[in-house]
């Protein structure tokens, strides 16, 4: 009898309190996954005030031929800098079939979303006194806009903007590319140069919602970071970086946005206009 009121004892104790009838039992450790990047806009509880750069999904359409963010391989006289020819934008590794693949060789996609018509784009350039290009082909390589660009006498971060008589369409996928010759009299030298995908998407009725609530830029930098839209987030706080230039705030947000797609390098480099 006492060993039967002892088991009684011992279940009715468990069904009041079921943690104290689990709390000997090892439960096997489970690996994190880690997080894939979703279209998902992301909610308010994923979002701070800090502008930190969130992968989206990655956009169907882009161009099979690998990006390149920094610039190299010039035969123009270019002299030699600590830091080289700079797209500020995104960058991620092509996924390889092969395992024996040189990791130094693992082509990458340069790439970014935007929500605007005429987005600007955003370039480190490292030399002076030299001739640039601009160039911006849609997916079948037409060129869409072609502009030369006097660069100036400081090294230093510079914004490409687009003219009124060019228009990104929704839903569709265009190549850019920026182009620095150092010899403006080498007519036939091969540029510096950098390239990449720009894709331009409709807003999320919630990302709207969430702007449209925001009471200052520096949430709405916030919000376009947290959901992958990097050329608005960006091209925003570059204008508060450039009406604001004291401001440790800005200064501070700006390197941030940066570090987050590993742009450590020019992360505190000036804006020249």
């Amino acid at each position: 009898m006492k060993w039967m009121l002892t088991a009684a004892l011992v279940v009715s104790s468990a069904l009041q309190d079921p943690a104290k009838g689990i709390a000997q039992t090892k439960v096997p450790a489970t690996i994190q996954q880690p997080v894939q990047p979703t279209n998902k806009p992301a909610s308010p509880k994923q979002q701070t005030s800090r502008p930190v750069f969130i992968w989206p999904k990655t956009p169907p359409r882009l161009t099979t031929v690998s990006g390149r963010r920094t610039g190299m391989g010039s035969r123009n006289d270019c002299p030699a800098v600590g830091t080289a020819l700079t797209a500020l934008v995104p960058v991620q590794e092509q996924e390889v079939a092969s395992k024996h693949i040189n990791t130094s060789s693992i082509p990458v996609d340069v790439w970014g979303l935007t929500t605007s018509e005429r987005p600007t784009f955003w370039f480190y350039i490292p030399y002076t006194n030299a001739s640039g290009e601009f160039v911006l082909q849609d997916k079948q390589e037409n060129d869409i806009y072609r502009n030369a660009i006097a660069l100036g006498a400081k090294p230093g971060v510079i914004g490409v903007s687009l003219p009124s008589t060019v228009a990104l369409q929704e839903g569709k996928t265009y190549r850019w590319y920026f182009k620095v010759n150092c010899d403006r009299q080498q007519t036939a030298a091969v540029p510096v140069y950098v390239e990449g995908d720009i894709q331009r998407i409709s807003l999320h009725p919630r990302i709207e919602q969430q702007l449209a609530a925001a009471t200052n830029p520096r949430q709405k930098i916030a919000i376009y970071a947290a959901n992958g839209i990097w050329f608005d987030a960006l091209t925003m706080l570059a204008q508060q970086r450039l009406a604001h230039p004291d401001d440790a705030s800005v200064v501070s947000d700006w390197q941030i946005l940066l570090r987050s797609v590993r742009l450590e390098d020019v992360a505190t480099t000036p804006l020249v206009k």
